[in-house]
């Protein structure tokens, strides 16, 4: 079953390279677009793949990334996780056969997929989310933050009988946390083969964000799948700890870990500027000619084979109340800059201001900035 709620927009007239792909005004139909019935993507008679972007435009005006006419932007198609996280303040974790209480809870969307597509979305750039949720009160939530973010749902998968993926997370006075995770629909119930319609999506991508908190042979198919139409993928290192397979590192254009994540899977030292290189340097082998690396407090870099590194700072940010999404935020900014053509260099300021911003705000999806804020931070700097 699929899910889409959205308002038909005008601001967005897409141009894909698939040929089977139009949109065309309507002078009968309340609709401004009528979309084509042949299209290969949909055979469902919805919205085009490009809806509304702002939830209420009057609060939420979009900003055009080009102010040419003829620019028709390809879409950033994020597939991966969607969560219902879970927060509990506790003092201290119970003892065995104890009950506490919590100082305070709530439940908030996340994973890493949803996450990096609702940033996108909060850039004011064209983006789906192929994912999976439940048919329980946590994929709604999962579901409404991403539609409120201005996400395209027509390719997110609602599964009968399996919970949406979640997480308790336990937050304790003196910082520390514990975290219990329940994979759900991210880790349960997709099909062997992707469904054609899916998988074109990705084909007809402007670039294609993939993490590790869904199972390998998902994103094996999807990175494939954008190799052979020529689509740039990028994969975030985080979420499962196993050895990536080689086969899925084969198909990615740009890898994304930070520096733990860096050391971890290189088995190799990164306290120093000259050891990251060296680590960087095993995934070149690899075949991966591009590492695009976050270093936290220390700002970010991006590996190209047989060229030097490109350093970007850390923007500081005035306060900083939760970094839980700043690398999300990072990741899915750069390849929303990457997507628009800027320069690798621009990438990577652009994603360090969008980063810079989303700390200073709780929550992963609720304090990932719009592209306004970040365009006047870029601007003041």
């Amino acid at each position: 079953m699929r899910t889409a709620a959205f308002s038909p927009s005008n601001h967005w007239n897409a141009t894909f390279r698939n040929s089977h792909f139009t949109t065309q005004r309507s002078k009968t139909n309340a609709d401004p677009f009528l979309f084509n019935t042949k299209n290969p993507l949909n055979h469902r008679q919805v919205h085009p793949p490009f809806p509304s972007f702002s939830i209420n435009p009057s609060k939420n005006p979009p900003i055009p990334i080009s102010q040419d006419p003829n620019f028709h932007p390809l879409p950033l198609v994020v597939v991966g996780s969607a969560n219902a996280d879970i927060y509990v303040e506790i003092e201290r974790l119970p003892n065995e056969g104890e009950t506490i209480s919590a100082t305070s809870g709530q439940t908030l969307a996340g994973g890493k997929g949803a996450n990096q597509a609702a940033c996108g979305g909060k850039l004011r750039y064209p983006t789906y989310f192929l994912g999976q949720v439940g048919e329980d009160a946590h994929g709604k939530l999962v579901s409404q933050a991403l539609e409120d973010s201005g996400v395209n749902l027509d390719h997110l998968n609602i599964v009968s009988g399996t919970p949406t993926g979640h997480a308790v997370v336990m937050l304790q006075s003196d910082g520390q946390n514990s975290i219990i995770i329940i994979g759900g629909t991210n880790m349960c119930s997709w099909p062997e083969v992707l469904p054609d319609e899916d998988l074109e999506l990705v084909k007809n991508a402007g670039i294609v964000l993939l993490q590790r908190e869904i199972p390998d042979f998902v994103n094996n198919q999807v990175a494939k799948a954008a190799r052979s139409a020529g689509v740039p993928v990028i994969l975030d290192a985080g979420g499962m700890d196993t050895p990536i397979p080689r086969e899925l590192l084969s198909s990615v254009d740009i890898f994304s870990p930070n520096e733990t994540e860096l050391a971890r899977l290189t088995a190799m030292p990164t306290e120093s500027f000259e050891q990251i290189c060296q680590a960087v340097a095993k995934f070149h082998e690899m075949g991966i000619k591009q590492v695009l690396l976050k270093l936290g407090d220390k700002g970010s870099a991006l590996f190209i084979e047989g060229e030097n590194p490109i350093k970007q700072p850390i923007i500081k940010a005035k306060k900083v109340l939760d970094t839980t999404g700043a690398g999300d935020t990072f990741t899915a900014a750069f390849a929303v800059a990457h997507v628009e053509g800027k320069s690798k260099a621009e990438c990577l300021r652009f994603a360090a201001a969008a980063a810079a911003l989303c700390v200073q705000a709780k929550g992963a999806i609720p304090s990932m900035p719009v592209r306004e804020s970040v365009s006047d931070l870029l601007q003041s700097l």
